[in-house]
């Protein structure tokens, strides 16, 4: 049986945080918990329904209408924002280790993304002092300016498979545009979520500003689409509720930014550093558990060194340690919840029916209780198997040969989504002339997914709409007012000045 550490002072309650109170639903509604190594209840959290979001939206709108916050000076804010910074980084260690209980990833991986979170709400403290808006002059004439504005309440929906940072990554351009927002963490993973509030709270943000509502997808977070009340909607999860959310939003004409499913593609050319595209194929697909959106999830490999790249990748894969996530060895966890380990280990069972399996294929040895899946490589995969076309979202690799660039193009941009793609190789023609030609929001070279934060993230096809990172974030979450002064006199058509 795998070990199971339960952190200390574990909340048995988590409830929803309205206008700098905690509350229980209004209805009384709860729904149970899971911890993924042992798969039992740990904690029971209120279940927003409409009636809560309805309270939440109230507490923001009368934090942006009537307090404090949107009319700060950006330096007042950016304040706030290092002290929440500040505050992350002081308690990095505790918020991994809960964000490792409560979603299976290894206690090292959560600590990266603990100290991430940080570094999320230090950029835009820096981001929204620095921020130059564009004035236009005519000279004698005229002058033209922007007013930047913050929109109004933030509607903020995310995922389960990093849940504090990518809360984070909302929360902090959100806030420091100035405005108030309601979030509706994934049901899967409400704990860290909830620490947001005491951390908010110490750092001096005033009360309404944050609002957090839990619940199911279909209803708390149905219910804040819908809201008349909120203007902007910035989503990261499922293509399929991307769509939803897309429809539901329609009849308010919502602002949306959503970043949804990915299968991106690894293509290693013959000339690329074998070695390093190894390390950085394997920690691509298999690190986060394999539930990462930017999973380097298709592997295409040039023909000529495809049997050498399949021997040195399976190897590794099955050197790979699964186990305990809170054991700093552990370099893939279990899986978030048992709904979706049963969802991976029924495309496992497909994929061997449509590849070649080199490693894994089920549940590792010595695990029989938790939500554990072995790293699992198919080799041979044609590009119309389910494996090839579909996300997973788990600890599964789909290899395929390629024989020309032009084939390899086929192959990457031959699935749905577009969110990012890899490119190793060592001819510099061939990388900008591929990145520019393949169908992906982000394109790394030589290299897996590592972010600066002030270049845009964000998918095409059906991996997204829109795009946040850096200014365009702040974008997102103001509007842009377009102010025109006369400087003299305008020659004005005198309409009606003389008689017919």
């Amino acid at each position: 049986m795998a070990s199971h550490f339960i952190p200390e002072n574990l909340p048995s309650r988590i409830q929803h945080f309205i206008d700098g109170h905690f509350v229980d639903s209004v209805s009384g509604a709860t729904f149970d918990v899971l911890d993924p190594v042992s798969n039992t209840t740990y904690a029971t959290a209120a279940a927003g329904q409409k009636e809560d979001v309805d309270l939440a939206v109230a507490a923001a709108t009368k934090a942006f209408q009537t307090g404090p916050w949107p009319g700060l000076a950006p330096r007042a804010r950016s304040r706030i924002l290092n002290r929440i910074a500040d505050a992350v980084e002081a308690q990095d260690a505790r918020l991994a280790e809960l964000e490792t209980f409560d979603t299976g990833l290894p206690i090292t991986q959560a600590l990266g993304q603990a100290k991430r979170a940080a570094e999320n709400f230090r950029f835009f403290a820096d981001l929204i002092v620095a921020q130059a808006d564009d004035t236009y002059k005519v000279p004698g004439v005229q002058v033209n300016y922007v007013n930047r504005k913050p929109i109004g309440v933030a509607g903020l929906i995310t995922p389960w498979n990093t849940p504090f940072m990518l809360e984070s990554w909302k929360l902090a351009p959100a806030l420091a545009s100035g405005c108030t927002v309601v979030l509706k963490p994934a049901e899967f993973t409400p704990l860290s979520a909830s620490l947001w509030a005491e951390i908010f709270r110490d750092a001096g943000l005033p009360d309404g500003v944050f609002n957090l509502v839990n619940g199911l997808g279909e209803e708390a977070g149905d219910a804040l689409v819908k809201h008349p009340g909120v203007p902007l909607i910035s989503f990261t999860g499922e293509t399929t509720t991307g769509q939803t959310i897309f429809r539901n939003a329609a009849a308010n004409l919502k602002g949306l930014s959503m970043e949804l499913g990915g299968k991106s593609p690894a293509i290693v050319f013959a000339d690329a550093d074998l070695d390093a595209a190894i390390d950085s194929t394997l920690f691509g697909v298999f690190s986060l558990n394999g539930e990462r959106c930017t999973a380097g999830s298709r592997i295409l490999v040039e023909r000529s060194i495809y049997e050498e790249f399949l021997e040195k990748y399976a190897a590794r894969a099955r050197n790979i340690i699964v186990g305990d996530p809170h054991d700093p060895r552990t370099e893939v966890g279990a899986l978030v919840h048992p709904e979706h380990y049963a969802k991976v280990m029924s495309y496992v069972e497909i994929g061997k029916t449509e590849g070649r399996l080199l490693a894994g294929g089920g549940r590792p040895p010595g695990l029989p209780e938790g939500n554990y899946v072995s790293p699992t490589v198919f080799a041979d995969v044609k590009p119309e198997a389910r494996i090839f076309q579909e996300e997973i979202f788990g600890p599964v690799v789909a290899i395929t040969p390629f024989d020309t660039d032009a084939e390899a193009l086929e192959l990457a941009n031959g699935v749905k989504y577009g969110l990012a793609a890899y490119l190793w190789t060592s001819n510099l023609t061939r990388a900008h002339t591929f990145a520019h030609a393949v169908e992906a929001g982000m394109v790394w070279l030589n290299s897996h997914n590592v972010r600066d934060l002030r270049t845009p993230f964000g998918g095409v096809k059906s991996s997204g709409l829109g795009h946040e990172g850096g200014y365009r974030s702040i974008d997102f979450y103001t509007d842009s007012q377009a102010v025109h002064i006369t400087l003299g006199d305008v020659h004005t058509a005198k309409f009606g000045a003389t008689s017919a």
